[in-house]
């Protein structure tokens, strides 16, 4: 991959035939626009050079009088802080800002969450969902007590969860939050399990609770409505199902306009589902600008700071945080991988990282369950990323109908899900895995309402059909190996714990 992509990395677009994982065509920030992003409210007085910076300094004590001065003195406008976690979001045009407050007693780590100045540049569209147009809708012919398009998502029986719905449908009483590019909620297999409350726009790095301010424009990605449509599209007689469709699901907007997805409103997004009581949060992103955030580093050691303080919080609150891997084909357990795409937001460069010392961010923080993507044959998806000791657990994410054909009467190797303004569609990665495991931890919770995210989490894994490495992986059939797995069926790089089991969930 050598073309620079926003973030939402996580969803591929697949043509027949395309020639691998290199070649793969990313959806930025899921379906990115080329439109300019425009400028948050916060933001829009901001000066054309200005910057937004995280200032980490001690959790749970509010900011003290002396940082707050030293952050005005050294040119610096304060947005808003979370204090639980220690985390300060400001907005300054002085280019030795963070290397200023650095020094200031009391300040932990700071650093620049983007390289372009406010607001943020746009990238162009690589790739857009297949929609389905009226005909196939009507043409989709399901089972008695299936709903209409059911036929067409191989991927529910991949995780048994067409078994798993005969028994329970999930609780109304368990909430995922879909931190994401937002969700239409208005969407007719979405509304009826749609939490209000558990919902908000954190772009800026600042709770907006405005009356669908989580519901993505039409120039943006539909990347958060597919995704909650997987996990909990209703089983309401209309359209598709999600793989927990009798939960509730929320939208955390966090991706910009041009679909950036900034450490301010990662953090944000976390700490709202924290003190919103969300039981499992979905993160089928990365956050920008840097594809590996590299702790030696003063500015990207500072973002996975704060990222991880607001996943742990959020952790600590009750929610299980899930996340995709990533569309790469990279092997993150490897000694060093190429980074051309960073930084996405100015002028990305290669860089040989390792990547157990520079983080994808919050994919491979502590506590966080890293999703692999497997495609309809039940084997790792062309483009997934994996890893011995990285990759936790697999799920459907697609692949193209060249590599793994579903059996009829599915026709795509995609997977189906909602999109905005009442529409479906087929999307590819482990964007798409990663929601299919965030339900089953949904599932899980359901079943066993009191139980710890350590508890939902063990649960998931134990829970998980072992699935041994494919050996050798040779997708394309081209005679050459696309990816080496490592490691024993019970646990390897491919697939981690296994498949997840949507059956078990809600019967064990």
């Amino acid at each position: 991959m050598t073309a620079p992509h926003a973030r939402h990395r996580r969803a591929v677009a697949i043509p027949a035939g395309m020639a691998m994982a290199t070649a793969l065509a990313f959806l930025p920030n899921t379906a990115a626009t080329a439109a300019e992003d425009a400028p948050a409210p916060a933001a829009a007085s901001a000066d054309a050079t200005s910057l937004s910076y995280v200032v980490n300094v001690k959790p749970g004590h509010g900011m003290s009088a002396y940082v707050k001065k030293a952050v005005a003195k050294a040119g610096g406008t304060i947005v808003t802080s979370y204090d639980q976690i220690g985390v300060i979001v400001v907005h300054s045009s002085n280019p030795d800002f963070a290397k200023t407050i650095r020094t200031v007693r009391g300040v932990q780590s700071a650093g620049a969450t983007r390289t372009a100045p406010l607001p943020a540049a746009s990238t162009g569209d690589l790739g857009a969902p297949k929609v389905l147009s009226a005909a196939e809708v009507a043409k989709a012919e399901a089972a008695a007590g299936q709903d209409p398009l059911e036929s067409l998502q191989w991927d529910l029986p991949a995780i048994k969860a067409d078994k798993a719905h005969e028994k329970s449908l999930g609780s109304k009483d368990v909430t995922v939050a879909v931190i994401d590019t937002g969700v239409d909620d208005t969407h007719p297999d979405i509304a009826p399990n749609f939490d209000r409350e558990a919902s908000v726009n954190c772009v800026t790095g600042k709770p907006d609770t405005s009356d669908g301010a989580w519901r993505p424009s039409a120039e943006e990605s539909p990347h958060g409505t597919h995704v909650a449509g997987e996990i909990a599209a209703a089983k309401n007689g209309v359209g598709m199902t999600g793989v927990a469709p009798g939960v509730k699901v929320s939208g955390i907007k966090v991706s910009t306009t041009a679909g950036f997805f900034y450490t301010e409103a990662v953090v944000c997004g976390f700490v709202w589902a924290a003190e919103h009581g969300v039981d499992v949060t979905n993160n089928s992103y990365y956050t920008d600008p840097w594809y590996f955030n590299c702790k030696n580093d003063p500015d990207q050691k500072a973002l996975v700071e704060a990222v991880t303080r607001a996943s742990r919080y959020a952790e600590k609150k009750g929610a299980v945080n899930v996340a995709a891997a990533g569309n790469e084909n990279y092997d993150l357990a490897s000694d060093e991988i190429t980074d051309p795409a960073s930084p996405n937001d100015s002028t990305p460069g290669d860089r040989v990282i390792d990547p157990s010392k520079c983080l994808d961010i919050p994919t491979q923080l502590p506590g966080v369950v890293t999703v692999a993507a497997t495609g309809a044959k039940g084997i790792k998806s062309s483009f997934s990323n994996y890893g011995l000791g990285v990759a936790d657990i697999a799920a459907p994410g697609g692949d193209s109908t060249a590599y793994q054909k579903p059996e009829p009467p599915a026709t795509s190797g995609l997977i189906l899900g909602t999109l905005p303004g009442g529409k479906w569609g087929y999307m590819a990665g482990t964007s798409m895995a990663s929601p299919h495991v965030a339900g089953v931890a949904a599932l899980i919770k359901s079943t066993h309402p009191y139980a710890s995210p350590a508890l939902v989490k063990a649960l998931l894994y134990a829970q998980a059909d072992a699935k041994a490495c494919t050996d050798p992986y040779d997708i394309d059939a081209d005679g050459k190996i696309d990816a080496v797995c490592e490691g024993p069926k019970n646990r390897n790089g491919f697939y981690g714990w296994g498949i997840a089991d949507a059956l078990d969930a809600v019967t064990k």
